[in-house]
C-alpha cells in the first residue's frame, strides 16, 4: 500500500499593503473622499498637512491630524531615526546623469531624487536644454546614468520642443518616438493652472514610472500676475505652497524635481553679476540645490553650485551641443 501523499505546504503570500480604510477613523466614505482628492495611499497621506486632509475629507483638523499621525506610524515616516539609518537610506537615492562628467561631479553624481534642483540664469544660459537632457537621460537604465523612468514637464513659457528632445534621445541610443511617449507635457496658462498640474502629475505617477518632474519655469506666471509690493505676500505664500507640493511629489515617488527660474536685474553680491533669481527667500530656502548658469564662449556654459546642504560650492564648464549636454 503506497504511503499517503502529503499535502503541499501552502505558499507564502506577501502581506498586502495597508489601505486607507485600515486607519482608525477612516470609513469608506472618508477614504473615497481622500482618494478623489489625490491621497491614494498611506505615504501620500503621511506627508500631507492636516489642513489639506481636513478639506479633502470634510472632517475636522483634529481628526485629520490623528489620521496623518497613524499613517506616519504605518509607513514609518516622521519619527526620530539615527544618522546611520539616514545615511543608509540616502545611499538608495537615485541620480540622473546630465551626460556632462564635470556637471555630474559638481552635483555629487547627478541630479538627485527627493530633492528640488533649481537652475537659474539669463536667457540662453542652458536651463531648458538641461531639462530636455534630463528628460531623455532619466529613461536610460541605472548603469548608464538613468532611472529607467519617465518624465513630467510643466511648461509655463512654451519652451518645450519635442524635436529637440528627439534629437537628444537619438544621440543616447533611444528610439526617438518611444522617448517622446515617455515624456508627459502640460502647458500651464497661469499660476493657478500651474499649481493644479501638480495633483495631475500625482495621478499620472500612480500609473506610470515617473522619476523626473520639470517645471520650466517656476516663477514666470507668479512674476507676471503678482505685481507690486501689495501682492508680494500672497505671491510668496502661493510659491511656498507650490514648491512644497513639488517636494512631496519627489518624496512619494522618489523622483527628481528640476525647476528653472528667471532672474531679475539687481546686484548680486555673491557673483558680482547684475542678475539674481526670482522668488526671494521662499525659493532659496525650499530648493535643495541652487545652480547659477551663465553663458561663456559658445557652445560652452558655466554652472556654479550656489547652495547645497552637503556639497561644496564650485563651478563646472559644460557644452550645449547638437547631441545635448556634454563636456
Amino acid at each position: 500500500m503506497s504511503p499517503k501523499a502529503q499535502k503541499p505546504a501552502p505558499a507564502e503570500t506577501e502581506e498586502a499593503p495597508p489601505e486607507l480604510e485600515d486607519l482608525p477613523g477612516v470609513g469608506q466614505a472618508t477614504a473615497d473622499k481622500l482618494r478623489e482628492s489625490g491621497y491614494a495611499d498611506l505615504m501620500e497621506l503621511a506627508v500631507a498637512s492636516p489642513d489639506d486632509v481636513a478639506t479633502a475629507a470634510d472632517i475636522g483638523e483634529g481628526a485629520a491630524q490623528k489620521i496623518i499621525q497613524e499613517a506616519r506610524k504605518r509607513v514609518q515616516v516622521g519619527g526620530f531615526e539615527s544618522g546611520s539609518a539616514i545615511l543608509e537610506r540616502r545611499r538608495k537615492l537615485g541620480r540622473i546623469s546630465t551626460l556632462s562628467k564635470a556637471l555630474d561631479e559638481l552635483l555629487g553624481g547627478g541630479v538627485e531624487t527627493q530633492a528640488i534642483t533649481e537652475v537659474y540664469g539669463q536667457f540662453g544660459s542652458g536651463k531648458t536644454q538641461l531639462g530636455l537632457q534630463l528628460s531623455a537621460s532619466v529613461q536610460l537604465p541605472p548603469d548608464q546614468g538613468g532611472l529607467a523612468g519617465e518624465a513630467v514637464w510643466i511648461d509655463t513659457e512654451n519652451t518645450f520642443r519635442a524635436e529637440r528632445l528627439a534629437e537628444i534621445a537619438k544621440a543616447l541610443g533611444l528610439d526617438p518616438t518611444q522617448a517622446l511617449e515617455r515624456v508627459h507635457v502640460a502647458r500651464a496658462f497661469n499660476s493657478n493652472h500651474q499649481e493644479l498640474l501638480v495633483p495631475k502629475a500625482f495621478e499620472l505617477a500612480r500609473e506610470r514610472p515617473v522619476r523626473l518632474l520639470v517645471v520650466d519655469s517656476l516663477t514666470a506666471h507668479f512674476r507676471a500676475e503678482f505685481l507690486g509690493r501689495g501682492a508680494l505676500a500672497e505671491r510668496q505664500q502661493r510659491l511656498n505652497r507650490h514648491m512644497h507640493e513639488l517636494l512631496r511629489f519627489g518624496d512619494v515617488f522618489n523622483a527628481a524635481i528640476l525647476c528653472t527660474n528667471q532672474v531679475s536685474a539687481r546686484p548680486d553680491v555673491l557673483f558680482g553679476d547684475p542678475t539674481g533669481p526670482i522668488g526671494g527667500n521662499i525659493v532659496g530656502h525650499t530648493a535643495t540645490y541652487r545652480i547659477y548658469l551663465r553663458k561663456s564662449k559658445p557652445p560652452r556654459r558655466i554652472a556654479r553650485l550656489v547652495d547645497s546642504p552637503n556639497l561644496p560650492e564650485g563651478e563646472a564648464v559644460f557644452s550645449v551641443t547638437g547631441e545635448g549636454i556634454r563636456d
